[in-house]
């Protein structure tokens, strides 16, 4: 295959689709966005760090690292498109006390470099942050670059913390804390023109919890990545049927808060929803469903809004979004049919 970019990859998969498509922002119109959070908060945790690297396997400008490559050419590091050699490099600069952030495509960064992060990060527990944009359904392409199946792929990696942000607040956060952590971090992450939503709600990401961001009578969303933006916004929908939802934000994935989810879930006569970015096989929906039947919970009703077992088609993103329930007006619907 030919060309000087994973662009060009996707050019000749898809032609009909312009790359804009490709990294189509999750922003509804008039939303209130933060342009490149992740790439802006290493530049900021990296100034009095040396550390710190990054690497990516020729997409910088598409996960926000260029703005690391701007402000410590020194320390950035351009793989090519090989993401095995990018997470191989990876390693081999965590064993010498490095801290690097290695940024790719989702799809990439999982599916073609699995064994490398299983065996040379992973099962060493190297100190490898891994940033993969474009997760789930947030890229116009269809199965060639959409990661419905990375959370799946990853949880089954001892030893490795997983983190789906939600928005530009909780991607800041993030940053300093899965850099501090000690050990290897998969982060599913959000460029370019972020949504803000988190600070509404008195929001402060910690790595391994998970945070209650509004309450409700009739259903709980337990929630990760930009479907806790979403519930909030079916939550808006809803109430104004006379349905109260509470939304809780599982940031972390793994080590779950098994905790704070039992706690919600346990007190309380409610419909349970995973509402997940992720096929309904593996994902977030599946771990907490395992912890409710571990330690005998027994919800009222539970149900997963999640992506179907399935290859996803092309087009455009509010459409896809429509189509496969994960928007706001289609989850809020999918709430009130599980209601009856």
């Amino acid at each position: 295959m030919s060309g000087n970019s994973a662009e060009a990859k996707a050019v000749e998969k898809k032609p009909r689709l312009t790359t804009s498509a490709m990294i189509a922002s999750i922003a509804s119109e008039g939303q209130r966005v933060k342009a490149a959070p992740f790439g802006k908060a290493l530049v900021e945790y990296a100034a009095d760090r040396p550390e710190i690297v990054g690497l990516t396997a020729d997409l910088a400008k598409y996960t926000d690292l260029h703005l690391f490559a701007q402000a410590y050419p020194e320390r950035f590091y351009q793989m090519g498109m090989a993401e095995q050699l990018l997470m191989g490099a990876a390693g081999g600069m965590a064993k010498e006390g490095l801290v690097p952030f290695a940024t790719t495509y989702a799809v990439f960064g999982t599916r073609r470099a699995y064994d490398f992060i299983h065996q040379v990060i992973a099962e060493e527990g190297l100190n490898v942050k891994i940033c993969c944009a474009l997760p789930g359904l947030t890229t116009g392409y269809g199965p060639s670059h959409q990661a419905t199946e990375d959370l799946a792929m990853m949880r089954g990696v001892p030893g490795l913390t997983i983190v789906d942000p939600c928005d530009a607040l909780d991607i800041e956060q993030a940053v300093p804390q899965i850099a501090a952590h000690k050990g290897p971090v998969y982060m599913r992450l959000l460029r370019g023109q972020v949504p803000l939503v988190l600070d509404e709600y008195g929001y402060e990401f910690e790595l391994g919890k998970a945070k209650l961001l509004r309450d409700g009578n009739e259903v709980l969303v337990i929630s990760s990545g930009l479907m806790t933006m979403r519930a909030l916004e079916a939550a808006e929908t809803l109430q104004a049927d006379g349905v109260g939802v509470a939304v809780l934000h599982c940031p972390t994935i793994k080590p779950l808060d098994e905790l704070t989810i039992l706690e919600a879930v346990r007190y309380k006569s409610r419909l349970v929803v995973v509402a997940e970015n992720h096929s309904v096989i593996g994902g977030l929906g599946e771990a907490i469903a395992g912890t409710l039947l571990r330690h005998r919970v027994q919800p009222a009703r539970f149900e997963f809004a999640g992506l179907p077992d399935a290859f996803l088609d092309a087009g455009a993103l509010p459409t896809l979004h429509d189509r496969y329930g994960i928007s706001r007006e289609a989850l809020a619907q999918r709430i009130r049919g599980w209601l009856g």
